[in-house]
């Protein structure tokens, strides 16, 4: 008799409104393993887990922790049966200390009273410290719990949420998007804090979009496709691209641009800018940035997150005054211009953030179809916008990107991820842009919406386009760019040829190493 699992999910159905986001979900996750879950956007994996976590609860089907079978109203009561989670996007306090994060609302206490008994306690410091000490010792995990967590970095911060789980006595640790902003060296060293862990008897249920990765930190992967399980696999019997075809159920293309369209044309030039951190912050943010973008070139910017990339960008929208320098698109100076100004000069913007930036996620598709060219003469004129013009515009877009959508009345918050993404590159790119800013246009998009963005911007550049693009992917800025640059601090450290730069080159120059000058 095979021993019991650490998860066991059977026959997990769960229905929203219009929706089955999960349909006979069955998945087995052995003791002190890694095993990963992958699909596209929209696939099911995220309500899987949410419900595996106890924020939904299954219409159908069982959930068995350790071979007993357990019913969760709350992530109280999966944390209490042992099931840790650390999303994408990390939930810490910047103004405490690592060790005040870690214990906040499980604070070893002193007396031991259920905390609806309303007597005061004292919080027992040195026994918190003492657990958290063993914890880093036994698994490895290397952070400094007296250091603000405002002065860690995201791998540091990462370790910081994964302690969190820990302390809290998780034996089963869901990894959502793990990776999304770590530099390659920070991935192969959460993947040692991995092993380490497994080798301790954690199991781990990783959520990844990088394939690649996938592949080497995992014992087994199971593919989600359309809310059901598609198969389980070891990574000795399938390799990326096979695992990709088996997530979207065909054929990938791969990132690349193939043959240059680079022209002679300059389409944006930004010369010497810099820019301080605001106007009551001087601290250099963005230092004395220069380069180029020709039409039908792309032009590559790699770096850690908060050195420097989403300044620049604000400064060439106008959204952050430069202190010095000067930003041509054509022959147009675009410092005597506002935002909406620039916009209607020719750029497109893909934001870094789609949620907050580029989507009302209440309203209707056609409407936020518009957002950025209202004053379009393709919606209408002056301040009369057409709704039967807008809708049209908006039924061309998502057939050409091919965003998945029963019409374009729907509310942007009931598409998936990846055709929300969709929607706002179909949104740019429709317009008619003559520079494309796109900042991470495929992060956390599964591969076959990350297939389809990337053969709009390989046409797009083919027909004259200049692209600045800025993703944490360096597979995809290798394989899509004619010319790298890697900003560190605000400035830029390196000028590379894709053609002959690797993913672990650009990581020694995110992290601070500085190219020698010829």
């Amino acid at each position: 008799m095979s021993p019991a699992a650490a998860v066991e999910l059977v026959g997990i159905w769960k229905r929203f409104p219009g929706v089955i986001a999960n349909r006979d979900i069955n998945l087995r996750v052995d003791r002190a393993t890694v095993h990963s879950l992958v699909g596209e956007n929209g696939a099911g994996k995220s309500t899987l887990m949410k419900t595996l976590y106890g924020m939904h609860r299954p219409d159908e089907g069982t959930i068995s922790i350790d071979g007993s079978t357990v019913q969760f109203r709350s992530p109280t009561d999966a944390i209490a049966h042992g099931i840790g989670m650390v999303h994408q996007h990390f939930m810490l306090a910047d103004n405490l200390t690592v060790t005040e994060n870690i214990i906040l609302g499980a604070e070893p206490v002193w007396p031991e009273l259920p905390r609806w008994v309303p007597l005061p306690r004292v919080v027992r410091s040195e026994e918190a410290r003492r657990r958290l000490t063993q914890l880093k010792d036994d698994y490895g995990i290397d952070v400094d719990l007296d250091e603000t967590v405002e002065h860690l970095g995201v791998g540091e911060r990462q370790r910081v949420e994964i302690l969190k789980v820990l302390f809290r006595g998780a034996r089963v640790l869901i990894l959502d998007e793990p990776t999304a902003v770590l530099v390659p060296q920070e991935v192969d060293e959460l993947f040692s804090n991995l092993r380490n862990l497994v080798a301790e008897g954690v199991t781990v249920i990783f959520i990844s979009h990088k394939l690649d990765e996938v592949l080497a930190i995992s014992d087994d992967i199971t593919v989600v496709r359309d809310g059901t399980t598609v198969t389980t696999v070891k990574p000795s019997e399938v390799d990326k691209r096979r695992l990709g075809e088996l997530m979207v159920g065909s054929e990938l293309p791969q990132p690349g641009t193939e043959e240059s369209t680079v022209t002679d044309t300059v389409e944006l030039s930004v010369r010497d800018v810099s820019a301080f951190a605001s106007e009551t912050d001087d601290r250099v943010v963005v230092g004395n940035v220069s380069f180029d973008i020709h039409r039908g070139e792309v032009l590559g910017i790699a770096g850690v997150e908060g050195n420097g990339q989403f300044e620049l960008v604000e400064a060439i929208l106008g959204l952050r005054p430069t202190t010095h320098g000067t930003i041509l698109l054509g022959d147009t100076d675009l410092s005597t211009l506002g935002v909406q100004e620039r916009r209607d000069a020719g750029i497109g913007y893909i934001p870094f953030d789609r949620h907050r930036e580029a989507l009302l996620l209440e309203s209707p598709l056609w409407e936020n179809m518009i957002l950025g060219h209202d004053r379009s003469p393709r919606f209408g004129s002056g301040a009369w916008i057409s709704s039967r013009r807008a809708q049209a515009e908006c039924d061309t877009a998502v057939d050409r990107f091919a965003v998945a959508t029963p019409g374009n009345a729907v509310p942007a918050y009931a598409l998936s991820g990846g055709n929300q993404q969709k929607l706002i590159a179909a949104r740019e790119m429709t317009a008619g842009p003559s520079l494309l800013i796109a900042a991470h246009p495929t992060r956390g998009v599964d591969v076959g919406a990350q297939a389809a963005i990337w053969e709009e911007l390989r046409r797009a550049r083919a027909n004259g386009l200049a692209v600045l693009l800025i993703s944490a992917d360096l597979d995809e800025l290798i394989g899509l760019s004619d010319t790298l640059l890697v900003m560190f601090r605000g400035e830029v450290t390196a000028h590379l040829d894709p053609a002959t730069a690797t993913p672990e080159q650009l990581g020694m120059y995110m992290a601070g190493e500085r190219q020698a000058v010829a």
